[in-house]
């Protein structure tokens, strides 16, 4: 079915303030949750929703998410999320981090004790809309092996990073350090459909197309030790510098077990401490063109810069409405009315 943006937005607000979120929090989880289905993420998408009433259910996600700044000073701000929504404060991360970047050149914040902080893209392009160049990463729980490993000891510890493009959408990079994310293994295995080899291992360390065998045993790296060695480097940062949970200690969103512990970064680079803006305008829109100029492979028509495809499945979702399976709407429309609320996702 296709629901407007508007209307998945309405629908997201409503239940996440009945669930106890603030009006501000909840306008911040729903604008992530959609843009992430409007740009084809669905992994990422309205399907957490039901899992952040589990876990608010299970008293496990405090809301309303009270952050508390550790440190302020310089270029530099510590949070700790409190075991909040994660969203809400990757959100502040990068607001600080955009703001120091302002004054500084540069902007840093560290955040620990959070949770799920969904599409990284989310927040690095929060500082490309603001004529900056953004970083966001954060570690998860451990769902893959070191390179030549055969147990789950990292996250899939994603990366994004945005820059203005000079056009009418930001150039984005966002990507899990693993050949895939998880999230669609997890999806191939509620439709019952066979994973391709070379995304993962079974628990004895042999590659596999079954994607239970999958989940019980670990993802594969992207890029081999390249892949391992972002990660690496993904989870001292977000969780030992950070001073939140790392390697074996993060736990899955997916089930009630406790705090999930999430360490995050977020980073802004203001683009006129070097150089002015309108210089890099003209630098960024020639490479661009540069770049989708140059000889295409054969058989191929176009290039692609990064977050193109995502940027243009957003404006189709703007003008024709969001797909949203069936399944997922009613599996929310029934946490709706277990809520005792008259809003409904057909309502669209």
């Amino acid at each position: 079915m296709k629901i407007t943006v508007e209307h998945l937005k309405t629908v997201c607000t409503a239940l996440l303030k009945a669930l106890g979120a603030t009006p501000r929090e909840a306008e911040i989880v729903s604008e992530n949750l959609v843009l992430s289905e409007m740009r084809g993420i669905k992994t990422h998408g309205l399907n957490f929703l039901p899992k952040i009433a589990m876990r608010i259910e299970h008293k496990q996600l405090n809301v309303p998410t009270t952050l508390k700044t550790i440190l302020d000073s310089g270029a530099v701000t510590h949070i700790d999320g409190n075991n909040g929504l994660g969203q809400v404060a990757a959100e502040e991360g990068m607001r600080q981090s955009i703001t120091k970047a302002g004054r500084f050149g540069i902007g840093i914040s560290l955040i620990r004790n959070t949770n799920h902080v969904g599409s990284l893209a989310f927040y690095s392009s929060m500082a490309a809309a603001e004529g900056m160049i953004g970083f966001c990463m954060c570690n998860s729980a451990a769902s893959m092996a070191p390179w030549g490993g055969a147990e789950p000891f990292f996250g899939t510890n994603p990366f994004s990073v945005s820059a203005p493009s000079g056009e009418d959408f930001s150039l984005v990079l966002d990507m899990a350090t693993s050949i895939v994310a998880r999230g669609k293994v997890r999806s191939a295995l509620k439709a019952n459909k066979r994973i391709p080899l070379g995304w993962a291992l079974n628990n004895s360390g042999v590659p596999t197309e079954d994607p239970a065998e999958a989940m019980e045993g670990t993802l594969i790296p992207i890029g081999g030790p390249k892949g391992y060695g972002m990660a690496f480097f993904i989870d001292l940062i977000c969780g030992l510098l950070s001073g939140s949970k790392y390697s074996r200690d993060l736990l899955t969103f997916h089930e009630p077990l406790g705090p999930t512990g999430v360490g995050a970064t977020t980073l802004a680079v203001d683009i006129a401490h070097f150089m002015a803006m309108d210089r890099f305008i003209v630098l960024i829109r020639d490479y661009i063109k540069a770049i989708r100029e140059s000889k295409k492979a054969d058989g191929g028509d176009r290039i692609y810069v990064p977050g193109e495809i995502e940027a243009e499945k957003q404006h189709i979702s703007l003008l024709e409405g969001v797909g949203i399976d069936s399944a997922l709407a009613k599996e929310i429309n029934d946490l709706l009315e277990k809520m005792d609320m008259d809003v409904r996702i057909e309502d669209g």
